[in-house]
């Protein structure tokens, strides 16, 4: 104590008491465990070939609108048959590789001034054991007359 009656502490004594290192343990933070980097990989990993099965069926589906806005901008106006129409997209399959759907399968109906062309479709793949994603495509236009 000094002579006005307060307590004198040490300046290296209260730096050690104020940043927790005075005499007591305080627990090591170094970073991850090999664990923790397991867990992190693992998780990583599942996004990754997930994005790695799902990558060739949005590409197909790109390929896919592309054929039918061709088609669109082929026939919008010009007053085409079904019968053109469905040639027209059989050719555009075969020239753009579609393989996930047939041209058979776009549905080409009369509508009220023209034609609605439609590919609906659905496709599954599998993911890991019996886990599968399925993925649905709703994909229409209508070509005026």
């Amino acid at each position: 104590m000094n002579g006005s009656g307060n307590r004198v502490v040490n300046p290296t004594r209260r730096f050690l008491q104020n940043t927790g290192l005075g005499g007591r343990s305080v627990p090591r933070e170094d970073g991850m465990t090999a664990l923790g980097i397991i867990i992190l990989i693992v998780f990583v990993s599942l996004f990754v070939f997930g994005g790695l099965r799902l990558t060739p069926i949005y590409l197909n589906s790109m390929k896919v609108t592309g054929v039918l806005d061709g088609v669109f901008k082929e026939f919008d106006g010009q007053n085409p048959s079904r019968s053109v129409i469905r040639r027209s997209i059989q050719r555009r399959f075969d020239v753009e590789s579609v393989s996930i759907i047939t041209a058979r399968d776009i549905k080409v109906t009369a509508d009220s001034g023209g034609f609605m062309v439609e590919a609906v479709y659905d496709h599954t793949v599998p993911f890991i054991g019996n886990i599968y994603f399925m993925v649905k495509f709703d994909k229409r236009v209508t070509i005026r007359r």
